[in-house]
């Protein structure tokens, strides 16, 4: 069976604005709603492990009702806890939280960077790529250097009045490591594949961003031998 991870952050704090933040549970959910429809088998780590701190619910949605009703919040692994020759892929959730812990988490890096050398895929959505910025692989080359990249935009950061409480700018920081990043227009649905490297921009790309997973796992399975790249 085909298993996915979908990664969380730990963080709940948004800078020094006194506000709460956590994982945007729509980009968690409609990714698992998609990898749940293809029969995949999908397991939860976090930075810190246990209940990773919730954003952005919509109480009247049933995608996210049906996610919180069939997942174990409390109990999520840390990536020390797993071994990356379990997984297929691995799946970064956004919510503005993963600024400030993914990037750190060298533990979640190096799992992520495991998972796709043995020919699995990485993917991300809206902050999610946030993961993608120092992640390494065995040849010392950032994963995402010479690749198409989506990721929340400088614009869409400047829409929700956050550019100037972010530790950093995500799609400057892609396009330092090497990234090529394409910025569709704020809040549209944008999914961007290379290789084995799936990104989404924004909450409204969770979905389209899981199905190019499901798309990308299938045609692995079809043509096994793939390179590390």
């Amino acid at each position: 069976m085909t298993r996915v991870l979908i990664a969380l952050t730990s963080h709940s704090e948004l800078g020094g604005t006194g506000r709460s933040t956590g994982f945007y549970v729509s980009e968690a959910a409609e990714p698992w709603a998609v990898f749940q429809k293809a029969g995949f088998e999908v397991g939860l780590v976090s930075v810190r492990g246990g209940r990773p701190p919730v954003d952005g619910l919509d109480d009247t949605d049933p995608i996210q009702q049906k996610f919180l009703a069939s997942v174990d919040l409390d109990h999520t692994a840390t990536a020390a806890d797993l071994d990356a020759a379990s997984y297929d892929a691995i799946f970064f959730a956004g919510g503005h939280g993963t600024m400030w812990d993914f990037p750190q988490d060298e533990a979640l890096a190096s799992l992520a960077a495991a998972i796709y050398e043995r020919g699995g895929v990485v993917a991300a959505v809206c902050h999610g790529p946030s993961a993608l910025v120092n992640l390494r692989l065995s040849d010392g080359s950032y994963l995402v250097d010479g690749k198409n990249v989506a990721g929340f935009t400088n614009e869409e950061e400047a829409a929700v009045e956050l550019t100037e409480v972010v530790p950093f700018l995500l799609a400057d920081a892609l396009t330092a490591r090497g990234a090529i990043h394409h910025p569709a227009p704020n809040f549209t649905t944008q999914t961007i594949t290379d290789g084995r490297l799936v990104t989404g921009q924004n909450p409204q790309s969770a979905r389209s961003t899981g199905e190019a997973v499901v798309a990308v796992l299938s045609r692995r399975a079809q043509s096994p031998g793939v390179g590390s790249r």
